[in-house]
């Protein structure tokens, strides 16, 4: 169990910061960044949750998408391989995954079957989970690049962020009253109005 009793340490007043192991990295490191999104990822479902409360399952699977991104967090926070190491890192599995794949697949039976893109918008809990999609989608480019320059990545923590923010996209619709609220995109609606006056 993780114990904090001092909230401010002065060691980043430097501009760096610690990881889990290895040496202390700048703030504006891309793997501070990558992990740093993944905690902004979670302020936002969190955010999405004051209007959760109403539909138990989604926010029972937002309460377990929430603890699993401390996961991974945790992970891109843990550079180097794994193998030599006195303890065993915490990482991403394909267990987590396939849950989240589980989740996407039951959530999308109910749904209206989709005639056009979905604009972010509808109830506040919709627009809420558009919005924490976005910052996954952030987070999942940011790793992406980071793997460029550090190949010891662990894949599955990739691939949890692009399944994640697709059961977002399938809750946003969830929230919309099973997609039959969705604010569709009509494309070129407005680009041949007149002006007038």
């Amino acid at each position: 169990m993780v114990k904090l009793n001092k909230i401010y340490t002065k060691t980043g007043d430097d501009g760096t910061t610690g990881l889990v192991d290895g040496p202390r990295r700048q703030k504006d490191d891309l793997r501070v960044e990558a992990y740093g999104t993944v905690d902004e990822t979670n302020a936002a479902i969190g955010l999405a949750r004051l209007h959760s409360r109403d539909m138990a399952r989604v926010d029972h699977t937002l309460s377990r998408i929430q603890n699993d991104l401390f996961d991974l967090g945790s992970d891109l926070a843990t550079p180097g391989p794994d193998e030599g190491r006195q303890y065993k890192a915490l990482r991403v599995t394909a267990k987590q995954v396939v849950w989240l794949e589980d989740q996407i697949d039951m959530f999308n039976e109910a749904l209206e079957p989709l005639k056009s893109f979905v604009l972010p918008g509808g109830t506040p809990l919709s627009a809420a989970l558009h919005l924490a999609r976005t910052v996954a989608r952030r987070a999942e480019r940011i790793v992406v690049a980071l793997r460029r320059g550090e190949p010891d990545i662990n894949a599955e923590a990739l691939r949890y962020l692009n399944r994640l923010s697709d059961l977002l996209f399938v809750l946003a619709r969830v929230a919309n009253a099973n997609g039959t609220k969705d604010v569709l995109w009509e494309p070129g609606r407005h680009t041949g109005e007149a002006k007038s006056g």
